[in-house]
């Protein structure tokens, strides 16, 4: 437990690195500002509870957690995962499911549950996150079009309905401000990287929108304040219905917390997060933003690459962000609150767009059919349906696919030794009449049992069937009992059957489902294949009666 909590060590050469990591949290505070208000908004929750949770979040993810530079608030995968929530729930279930869900991944903390993350397969991880992008960016359609509340079902649908009940009459003021923030954020990095291209297109948008009162859906009045933490009660039966919805967040949550926290250890090279830490940090977060009435949130894989990049070095990068977005509101909330929301949308819709790697995204669709299945059926449910559904099917088609490989590649091969009909052979042409070797290849378990009972149902016509297992790297128990009713049935056929190679690791196995014992009281189990030949061949020799023929 004491490896969960924070210590003195978390701020080590802090007194030399506390201007580098100041300058790293100004940045960061700035380019996460905007953001927060977006994803406050498509997640339906509002603008406050964004900021809020950039701020509460914020800071006690970077005091709690295992990442000495991550950066967490809310984020556009956590917006995806709220939407619906929140179209079902309403908004004042948002604060309480963020409690729950909060309070859950401290438990997968404390339990070491963290650890199974690092087994999602690479397909998987790239297919949620297009399938993130895609639906972000449809979620800003719109806010695009002049819409502050989205209707449909679903974000297909809501953009469908946004598209369909508007005019270009009617939308060319948000479609405009829309388009110039998109052009300030493609030009603008070529000019200067001081100073965030979000930050000046809502800026620019912003005093353009003041200054010819543009009809457009503003933003709203923000708090000059934070709200005073409390419990948002409810009724057991109504906590009872938010349990889903909050494993759905709360397995977000670790999961994108725990990878955003992976990133950061490559970006830094200072070695591996503590995952049960890191999930404690994250619990702790979302229970504290909960009760401060905001979102959900998570480490932000955009923002903690800012804050790396900028320098920081210590979690005081990650509290000064924080410490920085409550600046702005106390000082320019009358400001803020006048942003339109079509400038806020076209930066989400960039953030989107650039969360896709395009190039991973490629190699992972070249490197094999499998996988590019497994990523393409990600995304197309992260759209359709939800992340959370996504990642489930993801890792189920995943394990099938796997499985086929593997048993694909651990089938038997049959090694027949020759074939003669002449009545007058010698002693080497008896042998390769009479005896057949297979060699068993790969992992022997139950995904591969069928292609292996299909090949010895064409086992020829022979005296001996000599079985090479030295090549199983793991058999399982239908694989152990597979083998069992293969050697039962030669048995029936009047074939002898030999063993060689049976590692000494599958012995337990092997032994419990009854197929060495047999075997080895008859001496028929060998350590190598000289001896196996040798003994069947004489085999061979005393059963077409020939007698001492080959008698050593």
């Amino acid at each position: 437990m004491a490896g969960l909590l924070p210590r003195r060590s978390d701020y080590a050469g802090l007194r030399t690195s506390w201007r580098v990591d100041l300058v790293a949290g100004l940045t960061v505070g700035v380019v996460a500002l905007p953001l927060a208000l977006g994803f406050g908004v498509a997640s339906g929750v509002g603008a406050t509870a964004g900021i809020i949770t950039a701020i509460v979040a914020g800071i006690v993810a970077a005091v709690f957690g295992g990442s000495s530079v991550q950066v967490s608030g809310p984020t556009g995968a956590m917006a995806v995962v709220l939407a619906p929530i929140v179209a079902h729930d309403g908004t004042r279930s948002v604060a309480l499911i963020a409690i729950i869900a909060g309070l859950m991944v401290v438990a997968m903390g404390v339990s070491g549950l963290g650890r199974l993350v690092r087994f999602v397969p690479w397909p998987v991880l790239e297919g949620f996150t297009v399938g993130i992008g895609v639906t972000i960016g449809l979620q800003q359609v719109p806010l695009l079009l002049g819409q502050s509340k989205a209707g449909g079902s679903g974000v297909l649908d809501s953009a469908w309905v946004a598209v369909r009940g508007t005019t270009v009459a009617e939308v060319r003021d948000t479609l405009l401000i829309g388009a110039v923030v998109v052009g300030i954020m493609l030009v603008w990095p070529r000019l200067t990287h001081k100073v965030p291209g979000s930050i000046v297109a809502v800026a620019l948008t912003t005093a353009a929108t003041w200054l010819f009162h543009l009809d457009v859906p503003l933003i709203g009045a923000l708090p000059h304040h934070l709200p005073v933490p409390s419990i948002p009660f409810s009724s057991s039966t109504h906590v009872g219905q938010l349990l889903g919805p909050a494993l759905a967040v709360a397995t977000l949550a670790a999961i994108e917390s725990l990878l955003t926290a992976r990133v950061a250890d490559t970006m830094t090279g200072t070695g591996t997060t503590s995952d049960g830490r890191e999930l404690v940090g994250q619990g702790l977060a979302n229970v504290a933003a909960g009760l401060f009435g905001g979102m959900p949130a998570t480490g932000a894989i955009a923002r903690t690459a800012v804050n790396v990049r900028a320098g920081a070095r210590t979690r005081m990068a990650a509290i000064t962000h924080s410490l920085v977005i409550v600046v702005v509101i106390l000082a320019a909330s009358p400001v803020v609150s006048h942003i339109p929301l079509a400038a806020l949308g076209a930066v989400l819709l960039m953030t989107a767009v650039r969360m896709i790697d395009h190039v991973r995204v490629f190699v992972v669709v070249r490197s094999h059919v499998s996988e590019a299945v497994v990523l393409i059926a990600t995304a197309v449910v992260t759209v359709a349906i939800d992340l959370v559904t996504a990642i489930e099917i993801g890792l189920l088609l995943a394990g099938v696919l796997a499985l086929r490989t593997m048993a694909m590649s651990s089938i038997a091969s049959a090694e027949v030794l020759g074939r003669h009909t002449d009545d007058t052979v010698d002693e080497h042409e008896l042998l390769t009449e009479h005896i057949a070797v297979y060699r068993l290849d790969g992992a022997l378990f139950f995904g591969s049992v069928p292609a292996l009972l299909e090949s010895f149902d064409r086992v020829p016509d022979v005296s001996v069937v000599i079985l090479r297992m030295s090549g199983l790297t793991m058999v399982d128990a239908t694989g152990a009992d597979a083998l069992a009713t293969i050697i039962a049935d030669l048995h029936r056929r009047g074939i002898t059957v030999l063993v060689k190679g049976a590692r000494t690791e599958h012995g337990h196995m092997l032994g419990t489902v009854g197929v060495l014992q047999p075997l080895a009281a008859k001496g028929h189990v060998f350590d190598d294949l000289p001896t196996a030949v040798a003994h069947a061949r004489r085999h061979v020799l005393r059963t077409v009666g020939l007698g001492d023929l080959g008698a050593a």
